[in-house]
């Protein structure tokens, strides 16, 4: 016999949804981080072809980008979790203030949901002799949400910082492996595109689309940035 678990209102969470966010942040990082360094040594090496600055140039972004990535990610994970606790609050003291009003509101949401009236009026009476059901009803329901906590926007907030890094080395290492700027740049360029496909074609293992098409979007999308770099840097070493 399967034991059930007892409802919590404080975590009110799918784990899908959970681990959705997670990926969000680890696709957003490593993204970022390689389009990122990429335009911007790559802009660096062109208009000035001193591969010292490069390669200070690269740490200097990705040592300040990735602290301020994980932070604005935990910043905005904190927030929308700590809005979503005010309005659950409110819901709860609806719940104990007005229990046969919430009552029928459930039975309209689960009506609406297409649950027969029978089933509907059993299962709505049901979750008002118990309130923390009622909560997590009511919250899937009427406000169309699965609260996070504060633990999930730390663990957000550290894969965007660490994806960042890893992402924003990709591009780099070749100028640590090779002192001409010249040779650098190409092989810089290239890994990172190769990078992009490989995460693109990655994330798609979590839908339906094909691999190759998701990296190539990824490719393509995010290969833009590094194009402009390119091309600032390339005016730039003419106008100076």
């Amino acid at each position: 016999m399967i034991k059930e678990k007892p409802y919590n209102s404080k975590y009110l969470h799918y784990k899908k949804k959970e681990y959705g966010s997670t990926l969000r942040e680890l696709v957003f990082g490593m993204e970022d981080g390689m389009v990122s360094t990429m335009g911007a040594i790559t802009g660096i090496a062109i208009g000035s072809g001193s591969h010292s600055m490069v390669v200070l140039s690269g740490f200097v972004i990705i040592a300040v980008e990735s602290i301020s990535m994980g932070v604005g990610s935990y910043l905005s994970n904190k927030s929308e979790s700590d809005r979503e606790e005010r309005i659950l609050a409110e819901e709860r003291e609806e719940i104990a203030d007005m229990p046969e009003e919430e009552e029928k509101e459930l039975l309209g949401w689960l009506i609406a949901d297409g649950w027969s009236k029978e089933l509907a009026v059993k299962m709505a009476q049901e979750a008002k002799g118990k309130p923390e059901l009622m909560l997590h009803e009511m919250a899937y329901r009427e406000l169309k949400m699965m609260p996070h906590n504060e633990g999930n926007s730390i663990k957000n907030g550290f894969t965007m910082w660490g994806s960042y890094i890893v992402g924003g080395l990709i591009p780099l290492v070749p100028y640590l492996l090779f002192t001409n700027t010249t040779e650098a740049i190409p092989i810089s360029v290239g890994v990172t595109l190769v990078g992009l496909f490989a995460l693109g074609a990655y994330v798609t293992k979590f839908s339906l689309r094909s691999w190759w098409k998701g990296g190539m979007e990824m490719l393509v999308l995010a290969g833009l940035a590094g194009a402009v770099g390119y091309a600032v840097g390339h005016y730039a070493s003419m106008i100076m």
